[in-house]
């Protein structure tokens, strides 16, 4: 019990350090969420990570809640589901109520202007690291299909602005495809060998 409450505390102070501190959407938090997850307190490795960022990509809603739910679920059932997602809305909602409440006063700050042009310098910078390490996984597999998948759905991004979701759900028609074709392929060669056996 005590450990679990520790496992809770570690999760809500992860989560809620993790999106006050980041600026620029999902992928900035998906990459740190990695760093803190997989590589510094060892709770996930990376193959459930780059799950975790296919689901929290592909279902509705915002991209870090989603995956919040997901790592939460993973560490402590629904109970840490609720925590996480805690942790991650809490800076948002704190701090865009503040700007919402000085808006008129930001719009007009050019310091704070300023500031916020050259964030996007840095967020640029982590979303390019995100797209590397994914295109690296992917690489990894050493499965055709996936590495040309990846390359025709930037393509197709990139030069004829089709729409994400319909690139994900195509992704997804065709890896189903591939796992079923991967399955009877599997089922025809255990029973030649149950044959070949008799």
């Amino acid at each position: 019990m005590k450990e679990k409450k520790h496992v809770l505390w570690e999760l809500f102070k992860a989560t809620f350090m993790l999106s006050a501190f980041t600026f620029g959407g999902g992928f900035v938090i998906v990459s740190l969420m990695k760093k803190k997850f997989v590589e510094e307190l060892k709770w996930l490795d990376e193959d459930e990570m780059l799950d975790i960022t296919a689901i929290a990509q592909s279902s509705p809603g915002p991209i870090p809640i989603n995956a919040s739910v997901i790592l939460g679920y993973r560490m402590c059932g629904i109970v840490g589901s609720l925590v996480a997602v805690l942790g991650t809305a809490l800076p948002p909602m704190i701090i865009i109520s503040l700007i919402s409440y000085f808006y008129a006063q930001f719009r007009s700050n050019t310091v704070i202007s300023t500031a916020l042009m050259v964030m996007r310098a840095g967020v640029a910078a982590v979303i390019f690291d995100v797209v590397i390490n994914l295109a690296k996984n992917v690489i990894a597999t050493k499965r055709v299909l996936y590495i040309c998948l990846m390359v025709v759905a930037f393509m197709a991004k990139v030069l004829f602005s089709v729409d994400a979701m319909i690139l994900i759900l195509a992704c997804l028609g065709i890896g189903i495809a591939d796992l079923i074709i991967t399955l009877t392929k599997n089922e025809k060669k255990e029973r030649v060998k149950e044959g070949a056996n008799i």
